[in-house]
């Protein structure tokens, strides 16, 4: 199999490599580079779980080659905190109950990110819509969906 030379930023940091043309971004981000918080659920779109950010679009990594990924910016959960203090996102998640196992938790703060960037004051319809590509076995998403007004309030007023 042929491989690629690729360069990306990766929340923040420029990243050079080599992949094969058939790795798939979730693969190469949790593989290549260690970036775990990326992950691996149903493997086919459905979960959410391996959700990123590319070039600021929402991006399922399992549907996707790193390949494609080329010249882009990627964000992983990884890159949200600074340092030790977690996002507001992740701390309003926490606060609200809005995980479990934790399990689908990255993917549905990353389509947090992305939800708030376009739309800072989202009705409960709207941000129903927008995580209709996660999904949670455990906490039967009232909580996830509290939790983001919650960061909603917290990063963009009433």
């Amino acid at each position: 199999m042929s491989e690629h030379r690729i360069e990306v930023i990766i929340n923040g940091e420029p990243v050079t490599a080599r992949v094969p043309a058939r790795r798939l971004l979730s693969d190469f981000l949790r593989d290549d580079l260690g970036l775990t918080g990326t992950k691996r659920g149903c493997e086919t779109g459905i979960c959410g779980a391996c959700s990123v950010m590319v070039d600021g679009r929402l991006v399922k990594s399992c549907l996707s080659l790193a390949v494609q990924a080329d010249g882009q910016h990627i964000d992983t959960i990884e890159g949200l905190a600074d340092g030790e203090a977690l996002h507001p996102i992740q701390e309003c998640f926490i606060d609200g109950g809005g995980l479990q196992c934790g399990y689908c938790t990255p993917g549905f703060v990353m389509a947090t990110c992305a939800l708030l960037a376009a739309n800072p004051r989202p009705t409960t319809d709207e941000i129903r819509q927008a995580l209709n590509g996660n999904l949670c076995r455990c906490t039967g998403y009232t909580q996830i969906i509290e939790s983001i007004h919650h960061a909603a309030e917290k990063l963009h007023g009433n």
